[in-house]
Parts: C-alpha cells; structure tokens; sequence
C-alpha cells in the first residue's frame, strides 16, 4: 500500500486490505494494532465495585459483565472494609485492586472467580475521588480528597505491586500543584494517562498528564482536552493504542454526555469520538475495556428525575468514532462506582 499523505492526522485508523490487519497512524508510519488475547479463563470481564445508592450512598456490590457480550450484569459478591462511591479500580488478567471512598484501605479479588474482597493493604493517603490504573504488574492511583483533615486533597501519585499485597508507594506527582480529583485515567502497557480532574473550591482542570508506569518519577504534560470544559467526573478507558475520555461535568456544573479520545503513544489534545447519551453522561467513573470495546455505566445527576441513581451501561467500539450503544443494567442503580478488567489496553 502506498505511504498516506501528510494532512493525514496522528491517530487515524485503516484496514489494510494486503495484510488484512487494522492498523493506525504514529504521524510517522502505519503500525499494527495488535489483537492478542491471553488466557481469560473465561474471557475479557468486567467488574464494577461500590457505588452510592440514594438516600445513604454507600454500597458494597461488586458485579460483573463479560464485555464480549451484551447483557445485565451478574452479582460477584461483596466489598468488605470499603462500603460507599467515590471508589477507583484497576486490574491485570488475574487480579481486580480498588480502594478509596474515604478510607486508605485497598482490597482484591480474582477476576475470574466470585466471591468477597479480601485485604490487599493501604493507601498512602486515605481520600476519595482518587483515579487509577495498571498494567499487567503494577498499579498506581492518584489524585483524590475529601472534607476531613486526614482526607486533604492532592495531587500524589503512589503505586502498588498487583500480584502482591502490601502498602502503596511512593510514584511522584501530577503536572498540576495542589489538589486535583476525579481524575479520568487509563493507559497502555507502557504509558498511564490522566485526563481531567478538578480542585478545591471545584475548578476544573482540562489538562491531561502521562507518566511510565514501570519507572518513578513526576507526571509529563500530555495535551488538553478540548470539547467544552470537560473537567471532573468523566470515566477513562483503553485498549493498547486510544484512551477515551467519557461523560462527567462540566463548570456550572453542567452534564458532559461527549467523549473525546486520544493515541496514547503521542502527544496532544484530545480529539471528538461520539457521546454516550443517555445518564452514564453524570459520573460514570471508570470503564471496563477489551482490546475493542469499552463499556461505561451508572450515574447521577440532573438527566434523572430528582437527580436519582440509575443502573444503564453502554459501550464503544474504541478502534471506530460513534456514539455508543446499550450494553445492559448494572445489578444495582448507584453512581461514582468503580470499574476495570482483566483486559484493558495495559496488559
């Protein structure tokens, strides 16, 4: 095939009708997308953890979805010391790590199987609002706050052995100074990206920060998001080569139902993908990815009568533009959960 012009922009897809591959545009050459799938036991799943759930906001559920397919999802079983929304999760192909929601406790569960979170450890800092990642070794979480002393806001980035257990350490800190939570967060196996955020008093930041995962050190300035002032709130999904940045708010605080993507192996602002509708729109807080779809669910906010809780999910096909498309119910209606897989784009 023949090389593309020059105006063709960093991050186009193609077919590549000689190899039969779909491939993508560095702003230098056409690369492969790479397709491998590992042993899932099972296959690509999906896990949502905690939530709030009107009047009490506090929720314990874990559930699961197989990401191939389309359905509601099924229980999995129960957080144990973490019971309430604001939480953050990530995975590799055996393990689910979340924690947060006020508190500096980090649990596990394997996510091939079901059952009830067992301890992994502790935090840091203890806080909510805090955002997460992996890829298939290490975990890092950052950002967050809270309105206790002990749950100060701040820009922290600290990480985790996943096939371990034991207290989080020491990574560096994000671009911005002072506080920033709610951050939309995702990566490859290389690179983790984080997109968004807001400080105290609620400002919303569009910048968007990269580190290495398996080094130390501070955030590098990635780009900005674009589309309006998406700021806090949104949820943050993968495969190996595009991140989607989805819903969350805006300053007013104003419903963001758009999502905006980037090539994680470049630099750059964000571009336009779709919007994903209906009430994921308000806080959908995570995704759970394949290598081809994300799925987004849950929310809270002013598309519901009474700014109730609702339980839909919908999904993108990541390697495409478009609005997305019913994937099914959570379990449970509630807002600010926590979601990740066995295989996102970090592994």
């Amino acid at each position: 095939m023949s090389l593309p012009p020059v105006e063709v922009p960093s991050g186009a897809m193609r077919f590549n009708s000689d190899s039969q591959k779909l491939e993508y545009w560095d702003g230098a050459q056409w690369l492969e997308v790479s397709t491998f799938s590992p042993n899932l036991d099972g296959g690509a799943r999906g896990l949502s953890v905690g939530g709030g759930i009107a009047p009490t906001f506090n929720s314990n559920t874990i559930d699961y979805i197989t990401i191939s397919t389309l359905g509601n999802a099924i229980d999995f079983g129960d957080s144990i010391a973490i019971n309430g929304y604001r939480t953050t999760a990530l995975g590799n192909s055996t393990r689910a790590v979340y924690g947060g929601a006020y508190i500096n406790t980090i649990e596990f569960v394997t996510i091939s199987s079901t059952g009830n979170g067992t301890d992994f450890g502790d935090l840091i800092h203890g806080r909510e609002n805090l955002s997460s990642l992996a890829s298939s070794t290490r975990g890092i979480f950052t950002g967050g706050g809270g309105n206790a002393p002990t749950f100060a806001n701040n820009n922290v980035i600290e990480h985790i052995t996943i096939s371990s257990t034991g207290n989080a350490i020491q990574f560096g800190n994000l671009t911005t100074s002072g506080s920033r939570a709610t951050l939309a967060s995702a990566g490859s196996g290389v690179r983790g990206i984080f997109a968004g955020g807001y400080n105290q008093p609620v400002s919303t930041i569009n910048v968007i920060d990269y580190v290495t995962i398996s080094s130390t050190g501070n955030a590098i300035d990635f780009g900005d998001l674009t589309k309006g002032t998406t700021g806090f709130q949104g949820g943050g999904g993968s495969n190996a080569t595009r991140m989607l940045i989805a819903g969350g708010y805006s300053s007013g605080p104003a419903l963001n139902d758009f999502t905006q993507f980037i090539t994680i192996s470049t630099l750059g602002n964000a571009q336009d993908f779709g919007d994903i509708g209906s009430d994921e729109s308000s806080r959908p807080r995570g995704s759970s990815c394949s290598s081809t779809r994300a799925v987004f669910g849950g929310g809270y906010g002013a598309r519901t009568p009474g700014n109730t809780t609702n339980n839909s999910m919908a999904y993108y096909t990541i390697a495409t533009t478009g609005n997305a498309i019913d994937f099914g119910d959570t379990t449970t209606a509630r807002f600010n959960h926590s979601m990740c897989s066995n295989a996102h784009g970090g592994l």
